[in-house]
């Protein structure tokens, strides 16, 4: 590609906004540092009053120019939010994205695609279909398969859960005299509950088993007394423990009962790229849905989920809007817009797309298996460091422990100590009705060993 000469780079001066090319390449100046530098672990929020007299009045009539504007955001701004990808973020579940995906995010930005339909954004999505065939493969389904990306995990198991919803409708001859009903475990994560009651369902509680698994044998039996079920959601990766559910099994379940299956992978999904734990997820081939974030846990920026379905037709039936300004659109081609609750959508898997077509899918696979092992070292270094007590073994990357004797305000002023000094991120959690710590390994570059040292301070 050759560089822009100097008349490329002329634009006159538009007639409402202005000159505004001194103000692109200063804030494409800053994007570049701030892809390059080290994150500030000191980061961090400050109150809404502390940001108001420190920013000063931005909005005004006049404007106070890109420049000021630039400065507030990099001075105020941006030092008030919390570093999401520094390696020693360990709270939640945060992000490591690669350089290469963050970069092409301004890339993204700047070519301003509209993503929805295939006639405006064709390249694009053929792109982000490229990734996700990859993650396809991983979960074992047939080429047919395919899905869109889109804003996060709530908004993937919406979209998959109302296409679950409307397809037993169909199947069924209507809704049930009681309403429908969805299963899943007190595992499963906060934006089921909000997309049940988005659809207007009840959840069935399946009771866990003494690993704190969803099991086809408890499956069986709570279908048995719920016919109304129209859906199952199985973790892959609970947000809490990092459990994966018996997926095998609850998937012949929900085969016997002709009951869809979402599989829920938001932040364990990834592990399908590490050999070392993809027998855990056997099963999953059988599913009808799955979501993961790439934001969490395959190295890519805010916002991305990738939704697929094993058969997209089916979503196509239930998303698809029809409305006499969009009566030309070709419904032949693939359509994201139609294949989950939203319209307008920015190609937001085209970093994750460039980041795998940059670096190979084989580095992918070393970088989730490099947080596996980090997360394996640091729960042996527990284990054996006499002052604290592994509370599991870890089944991916999240790593639970507790110190014995510690209450839920020493916990509390330990993690808050922690977090304004810079030196680790780690924020209590509850396990079983009691107040633990969690760490949740995501970024590749993490070193175990000065994980292991930072929790000498709970002596």
């Amino acid at each position: 590609m050759t560089a822009p000469s100097d008349d490329d780079l002329h634009v006159e001066p538009h007639p409402i906004w202005g000159d505004e090319s001194a103000l692109v390449e200063i804030a494409v100046n800053w994007a570049a540092q701030r892809v390059v530098r080290h994150t500030d672990p000191l980061s961090t929020a400050r109150p809404a009053s502390e940001l108001a007299t420190a920013a000063g009045l931005t909005i005004t009539p006049k404007g106070i120019g890109g420049e000021e504007a630039l400065r507030v955001f990099d001075e105020v701004f941006e030092p008030a939010t919390r570093s999401q990808d520094d390696p020693y973020n360990l709270a939640y579940v945060p992000a490591a994205p690669t350089r290469a995906a963050v970069a092409f995010d301004l890339v993204t930005s700047s070519a301003n695609i509209f993503g929805g339909l295939w006639e405006s954004g064709a390249g694009a999505i053929f792109a982000e279909n490229e990734a996700l065939a990859w993650i396809i493969g991983l979960l074992g389904w047939p080429e047919t398969a395919g899905g869109c990306f889109v804003s996060g995990g709530t908004s993937g198991n919406l979209s998959a859960l109302m296409t679950a919803r409307e397809t037993a409708k169909t199947r069924r001859g209507g809704r049930p005299v009681g309403g429908w009903q969805l299963a899943c475990t007190e595992n499963a994560h906060s934006s089921i509950h909000s997309a049940a009651r988005a659809l207007d369902v009840d959840v069935v509680d399946v009771p866990v088993d003494d690993r704190g698994h969803l099991t086809g044998p408890a499956l069986r039996q709570v279908l048995e007394a719920s016919p109304d079920v129209f859906a199952v959601v199985a973790s892959a990766g609970t947000t809490n423990e990092g459990l994966i559910d018996d997926l095998a099994d609850v998937a012949s379940v929900c085969r016997e009962f002709g009951v869809w299956l979402h599989v829920d992978g938001a932040y364990g999904g990834a592990g399908l790229a590490a050999p070392s734990v993809r027998a855990r997820f056997d099963g999953i081939e059988l599913a009808d849905s799955f979501i993961v974030d790439p934001h969490k846990w395959l190295f890519a920026p805010y916002d991305c989920c990738a939704l697929i379905y094993r058969e997209p037709q089916l979503a196509r039936a239930v998303h698809a809007q029809h409305a006499s300004y969009l009566d030309h659109v070709d419904r032949e081609v693939w359509n994201p817009s139609e294949l989950a609750l939203h319209l307008s959508r920015r190609v937001r898997g085209l970093p994750l797309w460039f980041s795998l077509a940059t670096h190979g899918t084989d580095r992918y696979t070393d970088a989730v298996e490099a947080s596996i092992a980090t997360a394996r070292a640091v729960a042996a270094g527990i284990a054996a460091s006499g002052h604290l007590r592994l509370v599991r073994e870890p089944e991916l990357s999240v790593v639970l422990f507790e110190r014995p004797g510690f209450s839920d305000e020493e916990y509390s002023a330990w993690s808050h100590e922690q977090a304004v000094s810079g030196s680790i991120l780690c924020v209590p959690t509850t396990w079983r009705g009691r107040c633990v710590l969690r760490l949740a390994f995501v970024n590749p570059v993490t070193d175990p060993v000065r994980v292991i040292q930072l929790l000498e301070s709970l002596r």
